[in-house]
Parts: structure tokens; sequence; C-alpha cells
């Protein structure tokens, strides 16, 4: 299964009704396994590259998701509540965890928009304002929890069960417009940088999806500003704190683990795919090669791919750099030429002609001597691939070289 069906197919068991009704939990732990997930795969070129300050603030922010996520499903508030003997102490922990990953939020657009190297007045300013706010946020909540009396356990609907209890209310209205502010400035950044020229599509596809995360989380806390603010004016919308709320969140947090996963993975991947393309294009040369040789390179079934190629690269160089010096200069020029009267393009009729070359000099390379010719082969030898290509095509090679080794005008010129 590709990674676009893997997401829509979480997306989906997010949504399920089912979750929806009675198994809200399984939509947490469904989002704290792809963070998760997100994590493993960037954790370790984070180890790898330590220092790098923006690699360790991702590595920060994933795991605080992770957390917020854990410590948020039904079973984990039961299991804190219990443990500390407090009742709904999981609240202002909970909210202290999502405060935190906004600011850790706000400090990694700080540095992507202005850059590590930036360390000018107003980045230093920002930094401290973001550090400073969040900071006393996360003391307010504890504080006004400290105030509040809320002796009864509520593992779904604390927000709108305690919506009109003083101090803990102030605490819940103070978590949403510290996240809601976080979002806000985030999407901003996040869709207006997707909008800039030159991105590489990997890094496109993962900012969009972290734009479309961070907006869902816009839709989660007007879901949970509605229910709270319903509970003021003495109605009861809770089901848009219960039901709604949390699998939007999840898929917010699905999406956002996706946006940080697409521009490694993606870019492995294209890489890994363009050594597997490069290895296998080389295949017709490495064959004829080994015909002049009479073996190939040792089979490696453990090998990296990219080590099957530097060896195949390294063989097919060995084998041809004797050959290539004793190519006929009169026969390589007129195959050139006879390319381009064919038709073909400067880069393909180069291609061509150094295939009829190449040919011609295994074919005749028992009467050869090793005084033979003295040509230079860097070009040739750098070509390999090309040549490569254009030997997968023998009715190309042979219109060549027929043509090449045709007195002028007695072969018409065709595609």
């Amino acid at each position: 299964m590709d990674l676009a069906g893997a997401v829509a197919g979480l997306v989906r068991l997010a949504l399920d009704p089912a979750v929806l009704a009675g198994r809200s939990s399984l939509s947490f732990w469904i989002a704290a396994a792809v963070l998760t997930a997100a994590l493993a795969i960037k954790l370790p070129t984070i180890i790898r590259l330590w220092q790098d300050p923006m690699l360790r603030a991702v590595g920060g922010l994933l795991l605080l998701a992770c957390a917020v996520f854990v410590f948020v499903a039904p079973s984990t508030i039961r299991w804190t509540n219990r443990v500390t003997g407090v009742p709904n102490i999981s609240a202002p922990w909970v909210y202290s965890l999502l405060t935190a990953f906004c600011g850790a939020c706000l400090l990694l657009i700080i540095a992507w928009r202005n850059g590590l190297s930036d360390r000018s007045a107003a980045t230093r300013r920002a930094t401290r304002w973001v550090v400073s706010a969040y900071s006393g946020v996360i003391v307010a909540l504890w504080v006004l929890f400290a105030l509040a009396d809320v002796p009864v356990e509520r593992l779904r609907d604390l927000d709108t069960y305690y919506a009109n209890t003083p101090y803990l209310r102030e605490m819940i209205v103070l978590y949403l417009v510290a996240h809601c502010v976080a979002v806000l400035i985030t999407s901003r950044v996040l869709w207006n940088w997707v909008r800039t020229d030159g991105l590489d599509v990997w890094l496109r596809c993962g900012l969009k999806s972290l734009g479309i995360g961070y907006g869902l989380n816009l839709l989660f806390d007007a879901s949970k500003f509605t229910a709270v603010a319903a509970r003021w004016t003495g109605h009861d919308l809770d089901w848009l704190s219960t039901d709604v709320a949390p699998p939007v969140a999840c898929v917010s947090a699905i999406m956002i683990a996706v946006g940080f996963i697409l521009p490694h993975a993606g870019q492995y991947l294209h890489d890994r795919w363009h050594v597997r393309l490069a290895h296998h294009e080389l295949r017709p040369l490495y064959l004829l090669m080994r015909t002049v040789n009479g073996r190939g390179t040792a089979l490696l079934p453990r090998g990296s791919p990219e080590l099957r190629l530097t060896r195949r690269e390294t063989f097919i160089r060995d084998v041809l750099l004797p050959l290539a010096r004793r190519i006929d200069e009169e026969l390589h020029r007129r195959a050139h030429r006879a390319a381009l009267e064919l038709g073909f393009a400067a880069q393909e009729a180069r291609a061509l002609a150094a295939a009829v070359a190449i040919l011609d000099v295994v074919e005749r390379r028992e009467h050869l001597s090793e005084d033979d010719g003295d040509r230079d082969t860097t070009e040739l030898l750098r070509e390999i691939g090309a040549v490569s290509r254009a030997l997968r095509h023998p009715d190309r090679v042979a219109a060549v070289r027929l043509r090449a080794s045709a007195p002028a005008g007695n072969v018409s010129v065709r595609e």
C-alpha cells in the first residue's frame, strides 16, 4: 500500500462512527502511533546531525505531540488521576503539554522563517516572547487548577462539565486561546511558504500537509470554544467537544506527522529510485563489457544499491578504458555525422556514435595491438550511462552504423 493510501485509511479509521460513538481512545492511539512513526523516521538523522538546532526542534515537537495524544487518551487520564490521587490532575498536565507543543511550533516557525544564522534583535526578541509567554501560560494553568474545585473525575467532557466552574473556566479558555494563537500564526507562515518559488516537490507536499494539519486545529478550537460558550449561555452542545473535536485533532496529528515524514522519506525514495534506475540503465553496456572480460562483478546479495551501482560503474570503466584508447576516430566522426543526418538530437547522436565505435572496437579487439591508439577517454568514460541507454535500441545503433559505413549518398535519410 502506498503512503497516500495508508494515510487515507488512517483518516477513515479516525473518523469512523464506531470510534466517535464510544471508542475515541482508539483515535488517540492511532494518532500517537503515526507521530511515533514520524519521530522514528526522523530520529537517525536527528542523532547523526545533533548539532543542528532545527532538527532538534523538529524532534522535540514530535515528541511533545506524541506525549499529548498518549496522555489525552481516557485510559491514560484515569491512570494518571489514580496514581497521583488528585481528581482531574490530567487536565493541567495535558493542557501544559499542548501549550508546550504550541510554543515549540512557534519557535520552529521563527527558525524556519529567519534561518538559523539570524541572530538579529528582532529574532531574539520573538524567541524570548514565545518562551516567556507560553511558559507563563503553563504556570497559570497550574495555578488556576489549584484554585479550582473539581472533585468529580471527568474523562472525556471536562471542558464542558466544568465550563462554568470558577478558575477552571479561565484555565480552559486560556489553553484554547494559547493554542489558537499558535495555530493561526503557524498556518499563515506555512501557507505563505508553500507559495514560494523553487521549492522541492517533496518539501512542498510536506508543507501542504502541515498546513492542512494546522488548519484542522482551527476546527478543533472552534468546536471546543462553541461547546464551552454554549454551556455559558445555558445550552448543550457538548457533542462538539466530545465527538467532533477529538477525531479532528487526531486527523490533524496524522497530517502533521505526514508533513514531517514526506520531505525526508520522499527524498530518500527518490534518491533510491534513481540509483536503481542508473544501475538498470547500465546493464546493456555491462553485458557488452562482460563479453570482453569474460566475467562480471561478484554477486553481492546484501550489498546496498549504491554499492552495486558503484561496482558496476567501476567494472565498465576498467574494461572499457583499454578499448576506448583504440577506437577508430574516423568511424566515430562518421557515426556522429550519420546520427545527426538521421534526425537524432545532438546528445543522443553523441551516444549513438560512441556505441557504434565501441561495438566496432569490441569486434576488432583480437586484431588490435597495445599501440593501436592513444585516444583521450575522459568524455567517453564519463558518459557511460548515455552510451548504455543507446545500446538499448539496437535498431538505431544498426541504422547509424550502416549509414556511417556506407559510401556517401548510398543510404537515404530516415527517422
